[in-house]
């Protein structure tokens, strides 16, 4: 194909950043722009989130929300898998992103009406900012094969970054012509472009892949969850027992059926926790995705009392410069994310597909926890302003980049149904239980043990030497995998 088509000037462009085959820019492209859409409207809404929250609960509700979140997912992701069982891809994606649509539009209403809503928005954004995320790169997985995906998903997770970073700087030019409801309006306006250009991709991807298949056979009429993977010519099938086995899947044959009877027909086999349960695989990424979330926000925690400590006594000494502790921490916020954006961003467009392509994914998957491990190490030795900060600016800035492509290739060697119900389980249930966990660990270490800051430090170490350990059990299995699917 590359030899009969001259590649364009945005594929030739693009080929700066990552391979990129002649004729792959334009889906690439539209993936890029839909999760960018999708990432600036939640950051748009995170900033909803803030007075609703201070003015309807207070810092209480925040401390609780993610149990609240973990709870209500207990019953949202197996929903979920359902519809996922049911409707074809692009009218499950469809679907749930009408139904968050929906509910912009009601908080918009209740919020004009001063209904207080602080409580159910929190919550509703934090799942809305898991479920909605893992949809997409479960659409992004189905669309690519793992060849291709290892590929273009450093140009698509640029797209996640670049919208996080702009959704943060759009309100502020927003607020004061239109009103702080009305980002609302803008949120929704955002999530309505976005799939329409799900629409779009699904579309010009059935026409690549599948325009000579019966109707029956294509994605636009079989169940977005399917047992089948995609093998690295671009064809859905059944997988061979190998992929079982490589996995970790333990599946009893039915009584009276022969196996081979029931792999004829790609069907949904069970619920999203099962799937999980079931595989050994799908289980470590669901353990990884729950101590990656754990350290890093247990980092977050230790950030924000190293800096209230650090403003505190500046003030009281006055050495703040006529500033307010509110303020010091603000201003160091604002330059700490600032430079985790730049560094994340740079990272993800000349570092993140270098290291995949040179390295492979297995060593990829390792970089994060090897800096976090080296950062809080630091931390735990020397427990100042200046060894968190810059910690947490490589931890952030890896986790939103190479972290980011990384975790999600793992997927791409998995069933459709794995891909579609298992991923909302490992991105979605298990990132909030990490907030869970990390909540618990606080509250423990600060009220039963006394814990200080190099004590909290002492603990992620804990936490990242069994994350080490079962990111190496993955690298092995996705390699495996990999090389399973490309048969």
């Amino acid at each position: 194909m590359d030899g009969q088509q001259r590649a364009s000037p945005i594929d030739r462009f693009l080929r700066l950043f990552t391979d990129v085959r002649t004729g792959e820019s334009g889906t690439a492209l539209l993936l890029m722009l839909n999760i960018f859409l999708i990432l600036t409207a939640y950051s748009v809404m995170k900033v909803l989130r803030e007075p609703l929250i201070l003015a309807g609960g207070g810092a209480e509700v925040k401390s609780y929300s993610a149990a609240g979140q973990a709870i209500v997912l207990l019953g949202a992701v197996p929903l979920y898998g359902l519809l996922a069982g049911r409707f074809p891809r692009r009218k499950l994606i469809n679907a749930v992103t009408a139904f968050f649509i929906v509910c912009i539009g009601a908080f918009y209403v209740l919020a004009q009406l001063d209904v207080p809503i602080a409580v159910v928005f929190y919550i509703w954004l934090g799942i809305f900012s898991v479920m909605v995320i893992a949809q997409f790169w479960s659409f992004a997985n189905d669309v690519y094969t793992n060849e291709e995906g290892k590929r273009l998903f450093p140009i698509v997770v640029f797209g996640a970054s670049s919208g996080a970073v702009f959704g943060a700087w759009l309100p502020g030019r927003l607020i004061v012509p239109l009103g702080v409801y009305q980002l609302f309006l803008v949120s929704g306006g955002l999530l309505v472009i976005a799939v329409v250009i799900s629409n779009i991709v699904d579309a010009r991807e059935r026409r690549r892949t599948e325009a000579g298949l019966p109707d029956v056979n294509t994605t636009g009429t079989m169940p977005a969850a399917t047992e089948q993977i995609r093998a690295e010519t671009g064809e859905f099938r059944i997988p061979k027992e190998e992929y079982k086995r490589e996995s970790g899947v333990f599946r009893a044959v039915k009584p009276g059926v022969e196996e081979e009877e029931m792999k004829e027909t790609p069907e949904s086999t069970g619920s999203a926790f099962q799937l999980v349960f079931r595989s050994r695989y799908l289980l470590l990424i669901a353990l990884l995705m729950l101590l990656l979330n754990w350290v890093n926000t247990t980092g977050e925690y230790i950030l924000g009392r190293t800096i209230s400590e650090v403003a505190a006594d500046a003030v009281a000494a006055g050495e703040a410069g006529g500033l307010s502790e509110e303020e010091l921490i603000g201003t160091f916020y604002s330059n700490f994310q600032s430079v985790v954006n730049v560094v994340g961003l740079l990272a993800q467009l000349f570092i993140v597909s270098r290291i995949i392509k040179y390295l492979g994914v297995a060593i990829a998957i390792l970089v994060l926890p090897l800096i976090a491990l080296v950062g809080y190490a630091a931390v735990a030795l020397y427990p100042a302003l200046l060894a968190v900060r810059w910690a947490k600016t490589a931890e952030n800035s890896t986790d939103y980049s190479l972290q980011n492509t990384a975790r999600n290739v793992l997927f791409l060697p998995t069933t459709r149904e794995e891909k579609y119900k298992a991923k909302q389980v490992t991105d979605s249930f298990a990132q909030r239980a990490g907030d869970v966990m990390q909540a618990v660990l606080v509250f423990v270490g600060l009220n039963i043990f006394a814990f200080q800051t190099r004590h909290f430090a002492m603990a992620n170490l804990v936490l990242i030497a069994v994350w080490l350990s079962i990111a190496i059990f993955i690298g092995r299995r996705y390699n495996r995998l990999a090389a399973v699917t490309a048969d």
